[in-house]
């Protein structure tokens, strides 16, 4: 294989698609500029023409072409979002289902295009015969709300009441901040220390600490109102007190402000000696591959479930008795369908990584693997003798991936969890029209988007380490999904420029039993509120709209045939890519 750089190379120059070059043709997809944003950053060079067919080649591949496309159904972000349940998800803080102002699907589309397009070239250069693969964003918006599509088709019911509500809080002083703690002593302090009653704190706790699971928060109402009487100056004493953390909503121009136009990962090699091969008649990219994952939540479980998908035989490292949120209601067979849609066919192995003898082990482990990801705290690898340098020191080959909430971007950044980095890059003002207050969406837009990031820088670091030999630092972050994710609505403020889409922007129409989504930029030719879904589809597509009936109720999609079971009878999406 021809060498991007040599180990010894700078960092800023070592990319693993240096030396390909990069061109498009066909109609539009999904995410055309994204794609080739991110294939350039990567080092490949482009002719500047865009198109839904996008193709990388250079000295030493045969050359991969990737097709992003909408789907069978859908025609554009509106229809994908209506079509896939996102704008279900998106609508359960406010009762009725609602689009988000951001590119969502597409965005998600572009990411899974150019992993497509890196995991073919990876196993182009380890013999294997990949030459293409499709994306689509149907496909892409269903692993978007897998988990909520996995909780709606389990056996059982949700543990905590699914009703509109949620945050942000305003102080009397109009501050509109978010909240967040992962301990109920914290929050129980920071509510009285507010002067809200007792009773109330009880009963917000449960929806507040479930609200990733089911994008919604029905708080008490006194709770907000105990918000709305104290002073943000209170509120930030109260947070400082209590342990738990408060960020106040930022907007777009305050993120295009200090926009530092960091790429969404890091990739830093170092010097090692890797010539690894697919094993004979490898069925996948990463066929022969093993991942060790000690993640937690969404975002870097999701990056490893990606690589699984793709052929890694993924280890996950559990505490002692197990991951507790196998647990999670509702289930399937006893276990989280939550937690199997993130974590199905992975292996799993129990170390107490407070104990140096199981810390010893886990090194061991590692210095056989080909990836470790975590997302720790910051400071938490380190702590424990499990950072990048202690690893590499034992596997020099190793690819070492850290999904974090930050990437140390920002000085005095708060907890570094989905909902307060969405407050705090203006993901709450880019997600909602003019005519709705900014809010982050309870949807966890950042961890899944996060994850995607996670899993393409990955697969960067593994090609990178192929035709270099080097093995490589990867550092990704849910401020670089938010960067991405808000890529336009933030120069439209850098500009100046009202950066929100217009009112009722994304708004699916009521229909006498229903909803309907028409495509953007398209006119309501008629009312259709007095007539039931059918009819009024049939009248749109009459005048040439293809409007698509919204899904509201996400057990709906599991007959559509494209979800199936998995062992424990939970739903299971299909993997987004098809390889040719």
């Amino acid at each position: 294989m021809t060498s991007p750089a040599t180990p010894a190379a700078a960092h800023s120059t070592a990319r693993p698609l240096d030396g390909l070059s990069l061109s498009a043709s066909g109609p539009p997809g999904p995410a055309d500029g994204l794609v080739a944003e991110h294939l350039r950053l990567l080092g490949a060079e482009g002719d500047g023409h865009t198109g839904g067919r996008i193709r990388l080649s250079g000295p030493g591949f045969s050359g991969i072409t990737a097709h992003t496309r909408w789907g069978d159904e859908v025609v554009d972000e509106a229809t994908a979002q209506a079509a896939t349940g996102i704008m279900a998800v998106h609508g359960r803080r406010d009762g009725t289902p609602r689009g988000l102002a951001v590119d969502y699907a597409a965005t998600a589309t572009g990411v899974l295009a150019v992993q497509a397009l890196l995991a073919g070239l990876l196993a182009q250069a380890r013999g294997g015969q990949v030459t293409g693969a499709e994306v689509s964003a149907e496909r892409a918006g269903l692993l978007s709300v897998s988990q909520y599509l996995a909780a709606a088709g389990a056996e059982e019911s949700e543990a905590t009441e699914v009703a509109p509500g949620g945050p942000p809080f305003t102080s009397v002083d109009g501050v509109a901040f978010e909240l967040e703690t992962l301990d109920p002593d914290a929050w129980a302090d920071f509510w009285r220390a507010l002067d809200a009653p007792g009773d109330a704190i009880r009963r917000g706790w449960r929806p507040f600490q479930f609200r990733y699971a089911t994008a919604c928060a029905p708080f008490p109402q006194p709770l907000h109102d105990a918000a709305r009487a104290a002073a943000w100056g209170l509120i930030r004493d109260a947070a400082r007190s209590s342990g738990a953390e408060v960020c106040p909503l930022r907007s777009l121009a305050e993120r295009a402000a200090e926009y530092d136009g960091a790429p969404p990962w890091e990739l830093s090699p170092h010097n090692a000696s890797y010539s690894g091969r697919a094993p004979e008649e490898a069925d996948a990219p990463l066929a022969g591959l093993t991942v060790l994952e000690a993640g937690r939540r969404i975002q870097a479980p999701l990056t490893a479930h990606l690589l699984g998908l793709l052929g890694a035989e993924v280890v996950r490292i559990e505490p002692p008795g197990g991951d507790p949120l196998r647990g999670m209601p509702p289930a399937c067979s006893g276990i989280s369908a939550r937690w199997l849609a993130l974590n199905r066919g992975k292996k799993a192995v129990e170390v107490d990584i407070k104990s140096p003898a199981d810390r010893e082990r886990l090194r061991a482990m590692a210095a056989e693997a080909d990836v470790f990801l975590h997302n720790w705290a910051p400071g938490k690898a380190a702590e424990l003798g499990l950072d990048h340098e202690h690893l590499s020191a034992a596997n020099p080959e190793l690819v070492y991936a850290y999904t974090s909430g930050w990437a140390g971007r920002l000085q005095e950044a708060p907890m570094g969890t989905d909902f307060m980095v969405q407050a705090r890059t203006g993901v709450g003002e880019a997600a909602r029209p003019a005519d709705e207050p900014p809010a982050p969406s309870l949807m966890t837009l950042l961890d899944v988007l996060g994850g995607l990031i996670g899993a393409e820088a990955v697969l960067a670091g593994l090609l990178l380490r192929q035709r270099t030999g080097a093995g490589v630092r990867v550092d990704s972050s849910l401020l670089g999904a938010a960067d991405v994710l808000t890529s336009a609505a933030r120069a439209r403020a850098a500009q100046g420029l009202d950066p929100r889409r217009p009112a009722g922007f994304r708004r699916p129409l009521p229909t006498a039993d229903g909803w309907i989504a028409l495509p953007d930029r398209s006119a309501i030719p008629c009312d259709i509120r007095d007539l039931p879904t059918a009819a009024a589809l049939e009248r749109l597509r009459g005048c040439g709209l293809s409007a698509v009936p919204v899904v509201t109720d996400l057990a709906g999609l599991l007959a559509s045939g494209s979800i199936s079971l998995d062992a424990h009878g939970a739903p299971a999406v299909p993997a987004p890519w098809r390889f040719a």
